[in-house]
């Protein structure tokens, strides 16, 4: 704090001095020493003499006016290549133009012919085609795709088909997965209780988003800040469930506000992994170690967070927005009819209670309140003696009973609609914001000066439409034409699900400890590309159409000595599906997929027990109709217990943003993809289509299962040694008819052997595979 300006300011505890007042001053405190709010500076050496506190004591008394000469506050600025503008270098030139398909493609051979290396050739058409299903849908192509991509000759024949896969409704699924990661969806609330919650309408919001192409723009700003678009539409609102993906502490004696801040913190940290590519959550309790954020700045962060409220969101379907206003007015209707009739039940209430005098045992069965009253002349009851009798009296008035019935059946009928009707977790704005301070080492009982809401200093200004910044203002400036991180974070994030890694390695970190890019100036042609129109369709057709992209992917000995890591991107990459589309292929492969989009989780089967270890046991209503049969991203997802088989195969647990999902390789992987009764039911599944599909003999019913579920036609030595194991088991379970009725699911031995040949398919390492 070498400037007044800094002093004024001051740091985390609020500000150094208050020019006039010297005795409330945080730097008068420091240098004498003995205060409770600070500790004695400086921390070594010796101590500041009397004359000198004296000085500073006056100066501060008299205003505290700066120097003529002090020079101004620089804003903060880095030189690290992600806070730099984005720039639009041209393509470079190339030897080997011929193979460039876009001008993406010069960037990529370019490196490549700097180091020697050659592009690989383009894969084969049913490796394409293959290739594109599951990267656009995340399910395998059917066999008519794949012939109709086959029999095309035209020269626009890939980009047709990328064309109708992109306008699938399924792409929508695909990629809303992969959004879903980074908002750590779940329908659960976390923690030990984990508790159950309804926000799938967010879930299908960003399906319905993705396949309307909704401008990345309008993405962001529907989800952080939907609420305070003008006339914010229903769709809007449901949108900003994006930061209510946040966890929520059920259990007994637990502050709510510490939790709150949890949830603040966790929109801060979120909101940083998903646009910016920072560890803004670094710099919750200290200024952050590499990065140009202060702790000041995460909280002007968190400020833009703190005043939005948290409510529950009803979202009735057409026709129970209609029937619940008719209901609301028959009962305000029936309501005042029943107050007419209680008004005139004077002179009845009068004939009972005379009846009542005649015959003392009969209202025994009052209430003693009302027993009292009875005993009392009309005129001498107080209103409480005269309420207790008129309520008694009112149970059994016959002018009444049909009315007072009529109401209780409309409120039931109302009842059970508010119950069954959908709710959604939203974001709404206070109408008074929230003060927010630093917390002191990050801790909320702590607070330390009080905090505006504020972006870092490192990235563009934020422009606000008021005094204080919002949701809005915040939104509207990630994707500002001036914004260096937002586009160039989610283009490369787009370019690692199609290659393996990003362009930037470290996907969720941009800042200086994160890797650089590998091919800085095609991050920013893509990023300037991207921003022209914030389409991630055409984002996502300019690579697929790409040469880089339609690469083989084998192995090559040049480029495993010169480029091990594939850096150089000489050829394609190898992946093994993600876990819901190693289910959906699976259930594609075999004919059971139910192909309805939207809708509340589901319950396919799993495993006995799963919840033994939890400290409560879940729900898992196991369907039995088509439900069971729906896509691996509808599974209902408990974040305490997760779905077995796609925790085997490394779903992220939706406690924090995931950008990148790990890929591991282990043999309960195997044995879940050989023994998991879910796979097993899709074996039978699979094995039953086989039997029917109407092929004549043996070979062919091989070659039809083998294009389903591989997309090709086996080899002769595949194909003669799946004939050679199909009779094997066809014998056997001739000889065992009730084993045949067991494995084949009541379809005899010539079933239950097409389910054991189903099964190999299945668990091939190519049927997991995208090449």
């Amino acid at each position: 704090m070498d400037r007044t300006t800094a002093l004024l300011e001051g740091g985390n505890s609020g500000p150094g001095i208050l020019p006039g007042n010297s005795a409330e001053s945080l730097l008068v405190e420091a240098i004498r020493g003995g205060g409770e709010r600070i500790t004695k500076m400086p921390p070594r050496g010796p101590a500041l003499t009397d004359a000198e506190v004296a000085t500073i004591t006056r100066w501060i008394d008299e205003g505290a006016s700066a120097p003529a000469d002090e020079p101004a506050a620089n804003r903060t600025s880095s030189a690290h290549w992600s806070f730099q503008p984005i720039a639009d270098p041209p393509p470079p030139a190339c030897k080997d133009v011929a193979w460039a398909r876009s001008p993406l493609d010069r960037f990529v051979l370019s490196r490549l012919e700097d180091a020697g290396l050659s592009p690989s050739p383009e894969a084969d058409r049913i490796t394409l085609v293959r290739r594109l299903s599951f990267d656009l849908l995340g399910l395998p192509p059917a066999c008519e795709e794949v012939d109709r991509f086959l029999s095309d000759s035209s020269p626009d024949a890939y980009e047709r088909l990328v064309d109708r896969l992109l306008a699938s409704p399924h792409y929508g699924e695909r990629w809303g997965r992969q959004w879903l990661d980074i908002a750590h969806y779940a329908d659960s609330n976390g923690y030990t209780i984990d508790g159950g919650r309804s926000i799938w309408k967010y879930r299908d919001w960003v399906i319905d988003a993705l396949n309307r192409d909704l401008p990345f723009d309008q993405f962001t700003i529907a989800q952080l800040a939907g609420d305070l678009l003008e006339k914010a539409s229903p769709d809007q609102i449901i949108a900003t469930g994006f930061h209510r993906n946040t966890l929520f502490n059920e259990e007994g004696g637990t502050d709510p506000e510490q939790f709150r801040v949890e949830a603040v913190v966790d929109r801060v940290s979120t909101t940083g992994v998903a646009y910016l590519g920072l560890t803004l959550g670094c710099a919750r309790c200290h200024d952050h170690k590499y990065d140009p954020i202060s702790q000041r700045e995460f909280y002007e962060l968190f400020a833009i967070f703190n005043s939005a409220d948290e409510p529950v969101l009803s979202v009735p379907t057409d026709q129970q927005a209609n029937e619940m206003p008719a209901l609301e007015a028959e009962i305000a209707q029936a309501e005042m009819r029943l107050e007419q009739v209680d008004v005139n039940s004077g002179a009845r209430q009068a004939v009972w209670e005379a009846g009542l005098h005649k015959n003392f045992e009969g209202f025994a069965f009052l209430p003693k309140a009302a027993r009292e009253a009875l005993a009392i002349a009309v005129e001498s009851r107080s209103k409480e003696q005269s309420k207790a009798l008129a309520e008694e009296y009112h149970k059994v008035d016959p002018e009444r009973l049909p009315l007072a019935t009529r109401i209780a059946e409309l409120k039931e009928s109302q009842k059970q609609l508010k119950a069954s009707i959908t709710t959604t977790l939203v974001m709404r704005e206070r109408p008074e914001p929230r003060e927010t301070h630093i917390h002191l080492r990050g801790d909320f009982l702590h607070p330390g000066a009080k905090i505006s809401p504020g972006v870092p200093a490192v990235l563009p200004r934020l422009v606000t439409r008021g005094a204080r910044a919002d949701r809005l203002d915040f939104a509207r400036w990630l994707t500002a034409p001036g914004h260096p991180l937002t586009a160039r974070v989610t283009v490369n994030r787009v370019w690692q699900a199609y290659f393996g890694r990003g362009l930037v390695a470290t996907e969720n970190d941009f800042g200086l400890q994160g890797d650089l890019p590998t091919h800085a100036e095609l991050l920013d042609w893509l990023a300037s590309r991207f921003k022209e129109t914030w389409s991630l369709k055409s984002l996502h057709k300019l690579i697929v159409t790409s040469a880089t992209y339609r690469q083989a992917s084998r192995p090559r000995a040049d480029l495993a000595a010169a480029d091990p890591e594939n850096k150089l991107l000489g050829r394609q990459t190898r992946l093994r599906l993600e876990a819901e589309t190693i289910r959906d292929a699976a259930l594609a492969a075999s004919g059971l997929l139910n192909p309805e989009i939207g809708g509340p989780g589901v319950y396919p089967p799993q495993p006995e027990g799963i919840y033994r270890f939890t400290q409560q046991a879940k729900f898992w209503g196991e369907n039995k109709g088509a439900q069971r049969f729906r896509r691996g991203m509808y599974t209902f997802l408990w974040r305490s217990s997760p779905y077995p088989f796609l925790k085997t195969f490394d779903v992220p647990d939706a406690v924090v943003a995931c950008t990148r999902r790990v890929r591991s390789n282990t043999p309960l992987q195997a044995l879940t993809m050989a023994n998991d009764r879910a796979l097993y039911e899709m074996a039978q599944g699979f094995g039953r289509t086989i039997a029917g599909d109407g092929a004549a003999g043996a070979a062919e019913h091989l070659r039809r299962a083998f294009r389903r579920a591989l997309a090709r036609d086996p080899a002769p030595g595949e194909l003669s040694a799946l004939a050679e194991y199909f009779s094997l088991e066809r014998a056997r379970y001739a000889q065992n008819p009730e084993d045949a009725k067991l494995v084949g699911a009541g379809g005899g031995s010539e079933v239950a052997a097409w389910t054991m040949v189903a099964r190999v398919l299945l668990n091939l390492d190519e049927f997991v595979t995208r090449e």
